[in-house]
């Protein structure tokens, strides 16, 4: 599992604006008067530039990944109020927790097995932690003008997003409603809120990108007419639209005002 500096890059712009305004809000709120955050998968520290500018000035941040390039420039974000963590993030037991007022994860509790995500709900129980959950994919996607074989594209997608990422088989598309589920069983508040991304033809790289991982993926679970539907949607990228759903989510610990 992961992902390179020029793809995080590209999508940061379309994650910034598809967030669920009130729960970033919220989150920033909850997170308190002196914040220690702690992101998980932080890739180039797109929450921190995301979420920062909602906190006071004296939030500290733990950014956790796997990948030490990734770390090395998520750091300069805030010099000297940010701490990377290189873990791996099967080690539960070895989050940096103490001190973390706020636990947030930008797109990646759709990589991520069940069983990872009910840990993760108990550790931050036992915690008293609360959990901000942004951008999970959904399995949706719409495009305009429509193609004849976009919606078998978008089954051989969700499928690999099932596959294992490391880490078990991932919930995918199921992520948004499964991790609410299990936050609510671990005696979480949760509120949840849509984030899709819209694509326009300003946003043609992007799309590009996009198009040619969709394609890419689905050919992978064996769907032949993949490529060639690839290389339509690229060729159209500069006149056309496209929705990704996705879903964020805000679980408050109990015993939570």
């Amino acid at each position: 599992m992961g992902f390179s500096a020029e793809w995080l890059g590209l999508r940061e712009p379309a994650d910034m604006a598809a967030r669920d305004a009130t729960l970033m809000a919220q989150a920033a709120v909850l997170a308190g008067p002196d914040p220690v955050v702690l992101d998980l998968g932080c890739g180039t520290g797109s929450t921190l530039r995301t979420l920062g500018p909602h906190l006071p000035d004296n939030a500290r941040w733990h950014l956790v990944d796997n990948d030490p390039a990734l770390l090395e420039r998520a750091a300069t974000e805030a010099p000297g109020r940010a701490t990377v963590h290189q873990l791996d993030l099967r080690d539960l037991e070895g989050l940096p927790l103490d001190g973390v007022t706020l636990v947030t994860a930008s797109a990646l509790l759709d990589l991520m097995p069940a069983d990872w995500i009910a840990a993760l709900a108990t550790r931050l129980a036992d915690a008293g932690v609360p959990f901000y959950a942004a951008l999970s994919y959904d399995g949706i996607m719409t495009w305009d003008p429509a193609l004849p074989r976009d919606a078998d594209v978008t089954r051989a997608f969700n499928d690999h997003q099932r596959g294992d990422k490391g880490l078990g088989p991932a919930l995918g598309p199921d992520a948004a409603v499964t991790a609410t589920q299990i936050f609510r069983d671990a005696g979480f508040d949760v509120h949840t809120g849509q984030s899709p991304w819209r694509i326009g033809p300003d946003q043609a790289p992007l799309h590009r990108a996009l198009v040619q991982g969709i394609a890419e993926a689905a050919s992978e679970t064996g769907l032949s007419v993949a490529t060639d539907w690839g290389r339509s949607r690229i060729a159209m990228a500069g006149d056309s639209r496209c929705l990704i759903g996705h879903h964020d989510m805000l679980a408050l610990p109990p015993g939570t005002a």
